[in-house]
């Protein structure tokens, strides 16, 4: 089977610049509507009284998944306010299409199927990765077949019936990086899918580097505030076109409400990103000469994610945080710390993950927009009960200010 999608090129960059593209992508059409803030069309159909041209559309979708000229049709098929958040993201990402969905697994979910429907059912993917991906993966509820390896071993791990390869960098919850243009290079003709959720295109544009697919979960930082669900993809129009058409069958569409909260949420993604990453480098500088941290992870790109490794008990720092939200996710306003051995890594088999580096010790935390002394102090005090190291310990290195 043919394992290439669309070749066509990456959409140029757009000449104004990140932060003006987060402000006015999809909204470019709202002085010409007489409004100023983007509507919300919550419709789940729309009145037509051609049933014969409605007929036409809905076969032209069917054949190419194509979006149909007019009004929309039915919400499972498009929404306009949904499309406005895929039209900014696809901006923002630099691609021709994006297409968005119910969750990041949703979204990912449809990839898989896409590319299984033409019969390449095989993925190439490194760990680490979000849990519920790798598990997705590993557990072939799809259909698809796994074969995990280390960026060098992409290029030996790629079968005829490979569709995909995938890679999340900066990686959940290690932060481990990879060599994006070299890992799309390995991949040849099959397509490179890059889990962009942790640097957002604020930090990174993966199709600048030659990855084909970007994957988000909008929950995060596309987001922004922990109060909204959503997936997104970012490719080529004709893949884009393929992702519709599993969306219109399995039903995975968002909800044009999270679409409208997810297009505000962009508007102000690269102050949030900058503001959040300037305080984690910040921790991360406190962290790595604290005794009580046995190493610490961050990225060489930046960002607003920390993981570090404590030679106390991670749980009781869990239980002590007090400004700090103990919970699940990322990329809020707010600061967020987990322990990812129990919870977003826990459904990963524990050999694979401790494989992985995500070991009982290591705790992830997602900074946000407090102040960095407050952040500080309240890190402080919830490790205050943790051990020091003996001499010996002391000895041997203890920190890693970088992911990989």
């Amino acid at each position: 089977m043919d394992n290439e999608v669309s070749m066509t090129p990456p959409a140029p960059t757009p000449s104004r610049a990140l932060a003006t593209e987060a402000v006015h992508a999809g909204r470019d059409d709202l002085a010409s509507l007489g409004v100023h803030a983007p509507p919300i069309d919550l419709s789940t159909t729309y009145p037509s009284y051609d049933s014969r041209d409605e007929a036409m559309r809905i076969d032209a979708f069917a054949t190419t998944g194509s979006l149909p000229d007019g009004p929309p049709v039915y919400a499972r098929l498009d929404n306009p306010t949904t499309g406005r958040f895929e039209t900014a993201l696809a901006r923002l990402e630099g691609t021709d299409s994006a297409v968005a969905f119910a969750s990041g697994m949703a979204a990912l979910t449809a990839v898989l199927l896409a590319r299984a429907s033409q019969g390449l059912r095989h993925v190439v993917a490194v760990r680490p990765l979000y849990g519920c991906s790798d598990h997705l993966l590993g557990a072939g509820l799809l259909g698809t077949e796994v074969t995990w390896t280390d960026p060098a071993g992409i290029a030996d791990a790629i079968r005829p019936d490979t569709g995909l390869v995938m890679v999340e960098t900066p990686a959940n919850p290690t932060l481990a990086e990879v060599d994006i243009r070299a890992v799309a290079h390995a991949c040849g003709t099959v397509p490179l899918l890059v889990d962009n959720t942790f640097a957002t295109p604020v930090l990174q544009r993966p199709v600048e580097h030659g990855a084909r697919i970007v994957l988000h979960s909008a929950t995060k930082y596309l987001g922004g505030h922990g109060d909204v669900m959503g997936g997104v993809v970012a490719c080529d129009e004709e893949f884009a076109a393929t992702l519709r058409q599993v969306r219109f069958a399995t039903g995975g569409v968002l909800h044009p409400l999270a679409g409208y909260l997810l297009l505000r949420g962009l508007s102000t993604l690269p102050v949030r990103v900058r503001a959040a990453s300037t305080s984690a480098a910040e921790l991360v500088r406190r962290l790595t000469a604290d005794p009580r941290i046995a190493r610490v992870h961050y990225p060489r790109i930046g960002g607003a994610m920390i993981s570090f490794e404590v030679y106390g008990d991670p749980h009781r720092v869990i239980s002590g945080v007090r400004l700090i939200t103990p919970a699940v996710s990322l990329g809020s306003v707010d600061s967020l710390i987990q322990h990812p051995a129990s919870i977003s890594h826990r459904i990963v088999e524990e050999g694979d993950r401790r494989a992985a580096g995500v070991g009982d010790r290591l705790l992830r935390m997602s900074v946000g927009l407090e102040d960095v002394e407050d952040l500080w102090a309240d890190l402080c005090q919830a490790l205050s009960d943790g051990p020091v190291p003996s001499a010996r310990q002391a000895e041997r290195p203890l920190h890693s200010s970088a992911g990989r």
